[in-house]
């Protein structure tokens, strides 16, 4: 097992920080966007995410550093991030009454992030539609966010992701510089590749941008696709009638391979996620120790029904970093990674609304191929 040298809970006031953009989601349930008259409200980013459920479920402290507008949806996102107990205090404010350097106005020339995600249904997939273009998390530079005074104060983990580094023309340069105090403060350093063509339609701008943050990286985080589009990483074609061994070996010289291009690395993790239709998937996990030449693999589950995908990756990623701050090995946190991932996509928004008991039970009835009993 590779010596991840994570810093103790006893030496640190946050046990992790994401950074990264959270926006409002609308979610009209059962009903496609174009014709909804009700909805829900999530708050949920790619990395907020993961603050968000190592609080939550696994009841460590978290907190998360973005920006968001000072009125009332701002103020939803914060009071949803309070209530999981997000330690929300990191917040950068923008004020609408136009004064100062992190200021707008009140007609909304900036404004916090929103989508509208149907979840899908069926043949017919789940669709998110963005507004975050004007958004106050792509303002910020570097030089805003105090990351010595914020490393020094003690932090175990750090985490952030593929979609706030490539927002704007200058969060990749915030990320950088994040974590490069965090690798200066000893802090255990995550990014997940987290590709999205709808932030970022230029591949070799996310690529080059990628490259450089995965540098200064401990923990690497990507589904197949996105090491080829986030990283230029291709896995060799396999046939989809192969068996899933042949998969894996291709797969596993991939990783192999980035791991000898970026020799900081100590561990990559991929969730694998085969949609069968919209509310039925195959998930399983992989977790490679660089170190140890070692790749663990969770428990693969096969025609799962969910209700909700979005935030699976992200609860896999916060499962593999608890397991790991809570002394697991990696083979343990790979199973604790996969295990969170589905019990998320169980329950509807982007984030999590289980307990670490509930991603135990969930390890042991996979690994046992048990059932699923009623509590009563």
């Amino acid at each position: 097992m590779a010596n991840l040298k994570i810093k103790s809970a006893d030496a640190c006031r946050y046990d992790a920080v994401s950074l990264g953009e959270v926006m409002m989601r609308v979610d009209p349930g059962d009903v496609p966007t174009a014709r909804a008259r009700t909805a829900r409200l999530w708050q949920g980013g790619g990395e907020t995410n993961v603050a968000a459920g190592l609080s939550y479920c696994f009841g460590l402290r978290a907190a998360v550093v973005t920006a968001l507008v000072d009125d009332g949806i701002g103020r939803n996102i914060e009071n949803q991030m309070r209530e999981i107990g997000v330690d929300t205090s990191r917040i950068v404010w923008f004020n609408t009454k136009g004064k100062g350097r992190f200021s707008t106005d009140q007609k909304g020339t900036l404004h916090n992030g929103i989508n509208f995600t149907w979840n899908g249904r069926g043949v017919l997939p789940s669709v998110t539609e963005y507004y975050r273009a004007h958004t106050a998390i792509r303002e910020l530079k570097p030089g805003d966010v105090d990351w010595a005074g914020l490393f020094g104060e003690g932090v175990r983990w750090f985490h952030t992701g593929g979609i706030y580094t490539l927002i704007s023309p200058t969060s990749g340069a915030v990320a950088i510089e994040a974590m490069k105090a965090a690798g200066a403060a000893g802090t255990f350093r995550a990014f997940d590749l987290n590709y999205r063509s709808k932030v970022e339609p230029d591949k070799d701008r996310a690529q080059k941008q990628n490259r450089q943050i995965v540098e200064l990286t401990d923990f690497l985080v990507g589904n197949q696709s996105d090491f080829g589009d986030a990283l230029g990483e291709d896995c060799k074609k396999v046939g989809k009638d192969e068996p899933f061994d042949i998969w894996l070996e291709a797969y596993s010289e991939m990783l192999r391979r980035v791991a000898k291009t970026y020799p900081n690395l100590k561990l990559i993790g991929t969730q694998l996620r085969a949609a069968l239709s919209a509310d039925r998937i195959n998930w399983g996990a992989v977790l490679f120790d660089v170190e140890a030449d070692a790749i663990h693999l969770a428990t693969v589950r096969e025609g799962v029904e969910i209700a909700d995908r979005t935030g699976g990756g992200d609860s896999f990623a916060s499962g593999v970093a608890a397991a790991l701050m809570q002394g697991q090995d990696p083979a343990e946190a790979v199973q604790w990674g996969a295990a969170h991932g589905i019990s998320v996509q169980a329950t509807p928004g982007d984030v999590t609304m289980v307990r670490q008991a509930d991603v135990e039970k969930e390890v042991k009835r996979a690994a046992t191929g048990g059932g699923v009993s009623a509590l009563r």
